[in-house]
């Protein structure tokens, strides 16, 4: 009966956090500040405003706990099953936490410069500008190509397979770095899984809820459900349609 109770403490917390995540960039969204949610505001930093960078990936990493925390909670059940009687349980899955959150905030860190590099670049380029619509059909395709690749299914078997993938990484030995190291690999796996659909948030805007909850909840679909492989090819097939459309549209505007 305890652990019964310990097991839907443990759910119910987890699922406080996300929440928590989901009503913070709300309230973030909704204030003064609500710019460093939105990436195309990196064009007006300098070298000299560098330190504001760390916002817009303190941002990110909020995102990443409202959005991919969820895809990864089967992992996270199942590791506070294993640990049930550790008596660091609480310890090591903070280490495991904060291992997967590291990856996510490192992705972030490069993506926001290389969006701060494509929009100066835009910005000093007149037929970029006029012509801004090829980066995002270029991302949509990018990332319509990736969902048939070798290299996401891989890392997708990984993701649906949270107890083999804890077996594989956890020996028992020197706990703490192990539990660090699991969330990294699966911080690296759920990488290889979403990278290009969060590419996405560039695209649209990451000041969207709406758009970060209607990408979250198709990457918890795809990663946990058993729908999750029927729409993997759906949605490629889509993305691939709405970038090609985009420049089919556009096409007779382009000049050189």
């Amino acid at each position: 009966m305890v652990r019964v109770i310990n097991k839907y403490g443990f759910l119910i917390s987890m699922t406080s956090l996300v929440v928590l995540a989901w009503l913070a960039l709300w309230v973030w969204g909704s204030s003064p500040y609500s710019r460093f949610l939105n990436h195309s505001e990196l064009v007006y930093l300098n070298f000299e405003q560098i330190g504001f960078l760390l916002v817009f990936v303190a941002g990110w990493t909020l995102m990443t706990v409202a959005m991919m925390l969820p895809s990864s909670l089967p992992l996270i059940n199942q590791f506070y099953i294993i640990t049930r009687n550790k008596r660091n349980r609480s310890a090591l899955l903070y280490l495991l936490l904060v291992g997967y959150l590291i990856v996510w905030a490192l992705f972030g860190l490069v993506a926001h410069l290389f969006d701060w590099a494509l929009h100066w670049l835009v910005a000093q380029n007149s037929w970029l500008e006029t012509h801004s619509w090829i980066i995002g059909a270029s991302i949509l395709l990018m990332a319509g190509v990736y969902q048939f690749t070798p290299l996401k299914y891989y890392c997708l078997e990984k993701c649906r397979a949270p107890l083999s993938f804890i077996m594989e990484h956890w020996g028992g030995r020197n706990e703490s770095k192990q539990a660090f190291r699991l969330g990294l690999h699966h911080g690296l796996f759920c990488l290889g899984c979403c990278w290009s659909l969060m590419l996405l948030m560039f695209a649209a805007g990451t000041g969207s809820l709406a758009w970060m909850f209607g990408l979250g909840t198709v990457m918890v679909i795809e990663k946990n459900s058993r729908w999750g492989r029927f729409l993997s090819p759906v949605l490629a097939v889509a993305l691939l349609m709405i970038g090609t459309f985009t420049i089919i549209a556009n096409i007779s505007n382009l000049t050189f």
